[in-house]
């Protein structure tokens, strides 16, 4: 080619690699862009986003298997920052038509590029080479993260030419205040700022895909799929990579578990590119692997056959698609709690999110009318093709979203978040469980602070490890935070004023709600006792009424 053109493509030396690089875990989220490729909206929709998106509407089965052979005909390739992306993409073109590519930064620059079909891969693979050292021994595999050389790559290039990256992080807090001050719909607002782009669930697949191609050498026929937030349509931009290693042959075969896992582990940790900081968790009640994948930003944490896990992600994901208001109202509720410290990526007593997301559901499943159907509504709409027990344990529910009638409830998203706040302010945690299951409030069959029995494995709870000082924080929170949405000073500032408002004042730190708190309680709240007082008899004492004015600031706080 010309000066400054594509040059050459090698896969990735990769035990010289591994003896340059430095195992340290990644904390920095990916930065993606979204303005390249030809089919995808300049709207960032994720998967299942909306009743009205036609992707919402398949089976959560299709869109895996749709997402996985698109992941097989993609190629992930590091690239000098210089790259020329007309040439780039005219070179890779010589191997058959492009459908869609991106470019993104995370430990340099990479580009996506998937191709129309699985053949241009191979084409593209086996016109690449691999740099050999003399103590290199046979690669099990063909990978397909590859690395451009440019040549004449000392000439300069316009820089209107290179290729363009936008990041795709979530925003600041100092952002997203002046987003969500100054727009009405604050709930969805925060929803379309933190969820996964498309490009995003994009490399998450392809991300899994590069990582089966390695477990492939050793276990043919494996398969590993993304499962939890990657999936379930409440990812977060920036979350963890969750996978498994799916071996169906030796399912039922548990005692080779870490086996597996433990060769994965060498495999990934001398023949993976890009990937570091490999750790075998295999006394864990469900034994995993944690590495960093550098060239993705993804952190990500694989295990073996575990089916439930992707059945409960399903599941979430029915629950997702079923309503445009389950989604936006679990973003902001799990945004809340993270902003006052009540969730943590550290593992501890803190409740989890995904403890968080069963309580939305449960919320929405006890509205009037429901907005939300039981867990058991949903099995009973099941039919022989939906049945599924896994280890034991009935994880039946219908699979086709059209079998699902709309809820009729048309409660907003401001009223809900106030309800959910107010609800759980006031439920009796002490002595009750929660069971999306059956969708309503049961004893708890032991004294853990928090109970919210586990869908598929019933006799669990998924709350076990939170702690009672925990618990309390969170109702003590819940019950301000409602006391701020239902004050009549809640509404829009004038676009001069800085002062926040609605779910913005909920997002404020520890310190800062208190005091706004504090001060926001004092007039409206001499107005709720002088009302109060104006109706008692005109018999009652001045003690009296200073009793009364006591219960009533009690019963708000």
């Amino acid at each position: 080619m010309a000066a400054h053109g594509v040059g050459l493509l090698t896969r990735l030396p990769l035990h010289s690699q591994r003896r340059n690089q430095v195992q340290r875990s990644i904390s920095r989220h990916l930065c993606c862009p979204g303005t390249v490729a030809a089919n995808i909206g300049s709207e960032e929709q994720p998967l299942g986003a909306g009743s009205e998106d036609k992707i919402a509407k398949k089976r959560f089965s299709e869109v895996q298997e749709e997402r996985r052979e698109q992941a097989q005909q993609t190629v992930l390739i590091h690239c000098p920052n210089n790259v020329n992306e007309k040439k780039f993409l005219k070179y890779l073109s010589q191997h058959g038509p492009i459908n869609n590519h991106f470019f993104y930064e995370s430990f340099g620059l990479h580009a996506v590029v998937e191709f129309c079909q699985k053949d241009s891969v191979d084409s593209l693979q086996n016109g690449t080479h691999t740099p050999k050292q003399s103590t290199d021994p046979v690669i099990p595999f063909k990978s397909r993260f590859l690395n451009l050389k440019l040549k004449n790559s000392s000439n300069q290039i316009p820089q209107q030419s290179y290729a363009q990256t936008n990041k795709q992080l979530p925003p600041s807090s100092k952002k997203l205040f002046e987003l969500l001050n100054y727009i009405d719909d604050q709930l969805n607002t925060l929803l379309k700022a933190f969820q996964l782009t498309e490009e995003n669930v994009r490399l998450r697949h392809l991300t899994c895909s590069l990582i089966e191609d390695i477990a492939a050498a050793y276990f043919p026929g494996c398969v590993i799929w993304p499962f939890s937030s990657s999936v379930n349509t409440f990812g977060k931009l920036g979350c963890d990579l969750d996978m498994f290693l799916d071996l169906d042959e030796i399912g039922k075969l548990d005692v080779h578990k870490n086996k597996i896992l433990s060769v994965i582990g060498e495999c990934i940790d001398n023949f993976g590119p890009s990937c570091v900081g490999v750790q075998k968790i295999l006394n864990a009640r469900c034994p995993l692997l944690r590495f960093s994948h550098q060239a993705s930003g993804f952190q990500c944490d694989l295990t073996v056959n575990n089916s439930i896990a992707l059945k409960s992600s399903e599941l979430l994901y029915i629950y997702g698609s079923l309503d445009s208001r389950v989604r936006a109202l679990v973003f902001s509720v799990r945004c809340w709690a993270r902003a006052h410290s009540l969730t943590s990526s550290i593992p501890g007593t803190w409740i989890t999110n995904f403890s968080l997301t069963v309580m939305v559901i449960f919320f929405l499943q006890r509205r009037s009318p429901p907005i939300l159907p039981t867990l058991d509504s949903l099995k009973s709409l099941a039919d022989a093709e939906d049945r599924c027990i896994l280890n034991g344990h009935n994880c039946t529910f219908v699979r086709d979203l059209y079998k699902i009638k709309p809820s009729g409830n048309t409660e907003t998203l401001e009223l809900l978040l106030n309800e959910f706040f107010e609800y759980f302010g006031n439920f009796a945690f002490n002595k009750n469980s929660i069971n999306i299951r059956q969708g309503k409030e049961q004893n708890k069959p032991d004294s853990s602070p928090l109970y919210i029995q586990n869908p598929f494995e019933t006799s669990l709870n998924i709350s076990k490890n939170s702690s009672q000082s925990q618990l309390q924080k969170f109702v003590d929170l819940a019950r301000d935070s409602a006391w701020i949405l239902e004050q009549k000073d809640k509404s829009q500032p004038s676009l001069s004023s800085k002062q926040p408002w609605g779910l913005a004042t909920l997002l404020l730190p520890p310190g800062a709600i208190s005091t706004a708190l504090s001060k926001k309680k004092k007039k409206p709240m001499n107005e709720k006792v002088k009302g109060l007082l104006a109706s008692i008899k005109s018999s009652t004492t001045d003690s009296s009424k200073g009793t009364h004015g006591k219960r009533a600031i009690s019963t708000q706080v």
